[in-house]
C-alpha cells in the first residue's frame, strides 16, 4: 500500500529536527537581537568569573602539590599491582618447592634403603628424576622472576633446556631384551599329528593369547597346530599373518582349517578331547559349540579333564614335563581346551621372542596390511616420537572397582599421571586408544598440559575418502571390522616410543608382547598411575 507524500514530509521533518525544538533555521536577523540581550547578562557573569579564577588557582597552588596529587595515586596503583604479582608468584613457588621436597625425599629414601643394590636401570631412573627436579627448579626461578623484566630473558633463553646445561641423556631408552640368552624349544611336528586349537573364553585379545599358548603346547607335543574355522572362532587370517609363522619356523607348523579339512577329505575326528581346566566348565564347551563343530564336519569323543579341580580362577603352576605327561599321545588329532588361563613355565613362556625357536622377532604378529596401515597412520598424524595410551575406561570401571583399594582413577588424577610421563618421555603427542566417552576424553585433553602447552591426544579419525593412510584396509574390504580395528590399535601402540597401559587388560598384554618382541619396549613403559616402579612392565626389576 502506497504512502501519502505528506506522510513522507512529516517523517523527514521529524527525523531531521526532532532534537532541535528551539530553532526552525539559521536566521541571522532573528539571532542578532537575542545576542544583544544575552550579552549584557553574560558580560557581568564572565567578569566575575575572571576575577575569582586567579584567586582560586593561587590558593590551590600554595595549599596542595598538584603533581603529588596525581602521581601518588598512579604509583600506588602500580605498587599494588606488582605487589600482588609478587605475592602470587611466591605462593606458586612455595607450592612447587613443597612438591620438589617430597620428590627429593622419596629419591633419598629409595637410595638409602637400596644403596648397596642399585641396578643400572634404577640409577638411570634416579638421574632422570633428578633432571626433572632441576627443570622444576628452573621453572620456580622463572615464576619468582616473572613480575620483573629479568623474567622475560629467562623465559626466552635456554636456561630451562636441560640439554643446554649438560644434563641430557636418554631418559626413556629401549630395554635390552637379551634375545641371545633366550631359552627355546624346537618345533618339529610329527607327520599327520595335529593339535586342534580350542579358544572360547573372552574376546579377541584372550583368543590370541590362547592361540600363542597352543603353539607352545604343539611344539612340546611335536604336532602341527590347526587354526580354527571362522564359523567356530574368529577369522584369524584377517588380523594375523599365518604364513609368517611357517616362514619363521622354516616348516609348515600351522595349518589353516580349510587345508586341514582337505587333508581329511572334509571329515575329521578329534580322537582325544582334553580339557585343561575342569572348573567352572570343562573347556568352556557347551551344546551350541559342539553343534558348530559337527556342522563343520568335525566329530568328537567324550570330553576328558586333565586334572581334577583345576580352576581358572586359581590355576596351579605347571611345567613342560606336566604337559608331556597329560597330553602326550599317539592319536592323530587331539584337542586341548581352553588354555588361556594355563600357567606353564611362565618365565619361559613370557620371555621376549617367545619360547619357540625361530628366525624372526615374533611369531604372532599383525597381518602385513595392518602393519603398513599403522606405519602410514604414524607417519601422517604422530611422527616417530609419541606416547601411546591405552585408556580402557570402561574396563577400569569393571576391573579396578573389584579391587581394594580401587585402581579406577578420576580424570584429573589420570591426567596428572599422564602429564608426568609426558615430561619424563619428552614426547610432543599422545596416541589415545580408548573406550571412554567423549565427555571423559574431552576433559582429559583439557587437563594434559606441560609448560603452558596442550599435549594433543590423537585418535584414529572416521573413514574419509580424501585420506589415504587407511586405503589398504578399504581396498581389501577390512574397513569397519572391529577385530581389524582393535589389531590396528595394538600395532600403533606397539610402535610408540613409550606405552602407558591399562591394568588388568588382555589388550595391554598383547601390546606388551609385541613391544618386547619388536624391541620397542621402553624403561618408561608403565601401567597408568602405577609408575612408582618404572621397570614394572619392562621386566628389568
Amino acid at each position: 500500500m502506497d504512502r501519502d507524500s505528506s506522510d513522507e514530509d512529516d517523517d523527514r521533518r521529524n527525523l531531521t529536527y526532532q532534537n532541535d525544538t528551539t530553532r526552525s533555521g539559521f536566521n541571522v536577523e532573528g539571532l542578532e537581537p537575542q545576542m544583544r540581550r544575552r550579552s549584557k547578562l553574560t558580560f557581568h557573569k564572565g567578569y566575575l568569573f575572571a576575577l575569582v579564577l586567579p584567586l582560586l588557582i593561587v590558593f590551590i597552588y600554595f595549599s596542595t602539590d598538584i603533581r603529588s596529587l596525581f602521581t601518588s595515586d598512579i604509583s600506588s596503583f602500580k605498587f599494588n599491582t606488582v605487589s600482588g604479582q609478587i605475592r602470587e608468584s611466591q605462593l606458586q613457588a612455595l607450592h612447587l618447592l613443597n612438591q620438589q621436597q617430597s620428590s627429593l625425599l622419596s629419591i633419598w629414601n629409595h637410595t638409602l634403603v637400596n644403596s648397596n643394590n642399585i641396578t643400572t636401570v634404577q640409577f638411570d631412573d634416579i638421574k632422570a628424576t633428578l633432571l626433572t627436579q632441576i627443570t622444576l627448579n628452573k621453572h620456580i626461578q622463572q615464576i619468582l622472576l616473572s613480575p620483573y623484566k629479568a623474567g622475560d630473558t629467562l623465559q626466552n633463553g635456554t636456561a630451562l633446556d636441560p640439554s643446554s646445561a649438560g644434563y641430557s641423556f636418554h631418559r626413556c631408552r629401549k630395554v635390552d631384551q637379551k634375545f641371545s640368552e633366550r631359552r627355546t624349544i624346537e618345533w618339529k611336528p610329527r607327520r599327520n599329528k595335529f593339535l586342534f586349537a580350542i579358544c572360547l573364553s573372552g574376546q579377541m585379545s584372550n583368543h590370541l593369547i590362547c592361540l600363542e599358548k597352543h603353539m607352545f603346547f604343539a611344539a612340546i607335543l611335536n604336532r602341527a597346530l590347526v587354526i580354527p574355522s571362522s564359523r567356530f572362532d574368529y577369522q584369524y587370517n584377517r588380523v594375523l599373518d599365518i604364513a609368517h609363522i611357517n616362514d619363521c619356523i622354516g616348516k609348515k607348523v600351522v595349518v589353516p582349517f580349510e587345508d586341514f579339512m582337505k587333508l581329511k577329505k572334509n571329515h575329521a575326528h578329534i580322537d582325544k578331547f582334553i580339557c585343561y581346566f575342569s572348573t567352572p566348565q570343562p573347556c568352556y564347551m557347551d551344546e551350541e559349540h559342539l553343534k558348530k563343530l559337527k556342522s563343520l564336519g568335525i566329530s568328537t569323543g567324550k570330553l576328558e579333564a586333565a586334572w581334577k579341580n583345576e580352576d581358572v580362577k586359581n590355576p596351579s603352576r605347571k611345567t613342560v614335563k606336566d604337559v608331556e605327561e597329560k597330553f602326550g599321545s599317539d592319536d592323530d588329532v587331539i584337542a586341548i581346551g581352553d588354555v588361556y588361563f594355563a600357567d606353564v613355565d611362565r618365565d619361559w613362556m613370557l620371555q621376549p621372542g617367545g619360547p619357540i625357536a625361530h628366525k624372526c622377532k615374533t611369531l604372532i604378529e599383525p597381518s602385513k596390511l595392518i602393519l603398513l596401515t599403522a606405519e602410514r597412520f604414524i607417519q601422517t598424524f604422530l611422527g616417530s616420537n609419541f606416547i601411546a595410551l591405552h585408556f580402557r575406561r570402561h574396563g577400569f570401571l569393571k576391573f579396578c572397582n573389584a579391587k581394594k583399594p580401587s585402581c579406577f582413577y578420576p580424570i584429573p588424577q589420570a591426567a596428572d599421571c599422564i602429564t608426568r610421563m609426558v615430561e619424563r618421555a619428552n614426547s610432543p603427542v599422545i596416541y589415545l586408544s580408548t573406550d571412554a566417552a567423549g565427555s571423559e576424553t574431552g576433559l582429559l585433553q583439557s587437563m594434559i598440559m606441560l609448560n603452558g602447552k596442550t599435549i594433543p591426544l590423537v585418535k584414529r579419525p572416521p573413514r574419509n575418502s580424501a585420506e589415504k593412510w587407511d586405503a589398504l584396509l578399504y581396498r581389501h574390504g577390512l574397513e569397519g571390522d572391529s577385530q581389524v580395528e582393535a589389531m590396528l590399535d595394538k600395532t600403533i601402540c606397539a610402535m610408540a616410543s613409550v606405552f602407558i597401559g591399562a591394568s588388568g587388560s588382555t589388550f595391554t598384554e598383547d601390546i606388551l608382547r609385541l613391544r618386547k618382541d619388536w624391541g620397542t619396549a621402553s624403561i618408561c613403559d608403565e601401567y597408568l598411575c602405577q609408575g612408582e616402579n618404572p621397570n614394572f612392565i619392562s621386566g628389568e626389576e
